[in-house]
Formats: structure tokens, C-alpha cells, sequence
């Protein structure tokens, strides 16, 4: 299972000290999902090798409107394995779920965030998957957190209902915020998962960033399709 972290300067904690804390509380891999303006300069491969777990490469979109996210995709869906882009109103949702070329639509019931049957739709058509954030369940409290479950729970209502893909994360920016897999596990029972959906969003960060490497190797052609040697059958 994976966690994807705000690193400093997006976040208050280094990479390393992410990693170490992860592995640690018993996670495989980390994704590194700083904004595009406040990524680390560090070596992700170098970095999980001495804490002995995967540290991915990622980058999150943080855009106002449509306009700029337009603007920004191509560029940075070639500088990093994963390609998060953050959500937060109607018109950003649908256009990130309309995007084969993002991985996940980060936060997309925060701020005036809704989420309806076009998007979840067009997630599940386009592969992207769809984000439940945790954070505000674990980090706030009141109001704000009363929203955030109502909001989860629509969403989770409409991602089962069309099957779309999804992933998990608390979204931590401290290494302070990191939970480790069991209690994510237990959190999510309380606010209405079940274990194995839990346990299938925070795989899936690793699945996607496994997913890509293997579309930017050399062998991947498309889908389905790959350079290789092949023996006919005798």
C-alpha cells in the first residue's frame, strides 16, 4: 500500500523524512504528489533505497479554472510517473475526469467541489481515478469534517454505482499527518468503506505509477501492443 505526500517546499517535511516514517508504519511506497511550482530536487530512486520502500515521482496540477489546467497537462504529464491534477469546482472536476492524460483527480468535493454522474462517468471512461481525501475526516473537526463525510460518502455512492476507479490518501504535508495502513483501514470502517476498498485505494497509487513506467518503456507500443520476440507454435 502507498501513501502521496506534499514534500517540502509543498509540504513541511523532506522526502526522506516522509519515506522513513512511512516505511516505518508499514507502507511500501510513497508518492512524492508535490504542486508543479514547489517541487523537491531530490532522487526519488536514491531516497527509497535507504529507507527500503518505493518513493515515486509525482507532480499535482493546482490550477484556478480550466484555462490554466488546459494549459498546463502536456507539459507536466512528461515530468513525472504520476499526474495528479486538483479539482475543487464542478467545471474542474469534469474537465480533469475528461483528461486521459491525468491519473487522479485529486480533492474533488473540497472548496465548491461537487461531484455528479458526468464526472464519475467520464473518470471510469478515461481511466482517471477519482481521489477520496481523508484529511479533513482525520485533520478537522465541527462543520468543516460534517461536510467532508457527506461528501465522501456521494462520492463513494457514485464510484461504486459506475465502478470508476479511485484511490486513497489522507493527503499528508507532515510526516506528522502520515497514518499508517491499519488505522486508515479502521477510519474507513467508521465513515462507511469497507476494509478491501481501503485497502484497494491506497494500492492503487503503486499500480498506476507501475502502470505508467511500463507505457514509457521502450517495448510498450499501445495497448495491448509491445515490441518483443515471439516463437510460433510448433
Amino acid at each position: 500500500m502507498y501513501e502521496a505526500v506534499h514534500a517540502h517546499p509543498d509540504g513541511d517535511s523532506t522526502v526522506a523524512r516522509f519515506a522513513a516514517t512511512a516505511a516505518s508504519v508499514g507502507y511500501e511506497g510513497v508518492v512524492v504528489r508535490s504542486r508543479s511550482d514547489a517541487r523537491p530536487e531530490v532522487d526519488c530512486e536514491a531516497v527509497g533505497e535507504e529507507h527500503g520502500l518505493e518513493v515515486v515521482s509525482g507532480v499535482e496540477l493546482d490550477a484556478d479554472d480550466v484555462s490554466a489546467a488546459s494549459g498546463a497537462l502536456g507539459d507536466l504529464r512528461e515530468r513525472a510517473t504520476l499526474l495528479v491534477a486538483r479539482g475543487g469546482t464542478p467545471e474542474l472536476n469534469r474537465f480533469i475526469a475528461e483528461s486521459p492524460r491525468v491519473d487522479v483527480l485529486a480533492g474533488p468535493m473540497r472548496g465548491r467541489g461537487d461531484v455528479n454522474h458526468v464526472v464519475v462517468k467520464a473518470a471510469e471512461r478515461n481511466a482517471v481515478h477519482v481521489e477520496f481525501d481523508l484529511s479533513k475526516v482525520l485533520r478537522a473537526d465541527g462543520g468543516e469534517r460534517v461536510q467532508a463525510l457527506r461528501g465522501l460518502r456521494k462520492l463513494r455512492e457514485l464510484v461504486a454505482h459506475y465502478d470508476a476507479p479511485y484511490v486513497v490518501s489522507a493527503d499528508p504535508t507532515s510526516h506528522l499527518h502520515l497514518r499508517a495502513p491499519r488505522e486508515l483501514l479502521a477510519v474507513g470502517e467508521e465513515i462507511g468503506f469497507d476494509r478491501e476498498q481501503i485497502r484497494a485505494g491506497l494500492a492503487a497509487w503503486g499500480e498506476l505509477a507501475e502502470r505508467n513506467r511500463h507505457r514509457a518503456s521502450e517495448a510498450f507500443i499501445a495497448e495491448g501492443v509491445e515490441r518483443g520476440r515471439y516463437e510460433e507454435d510448433s
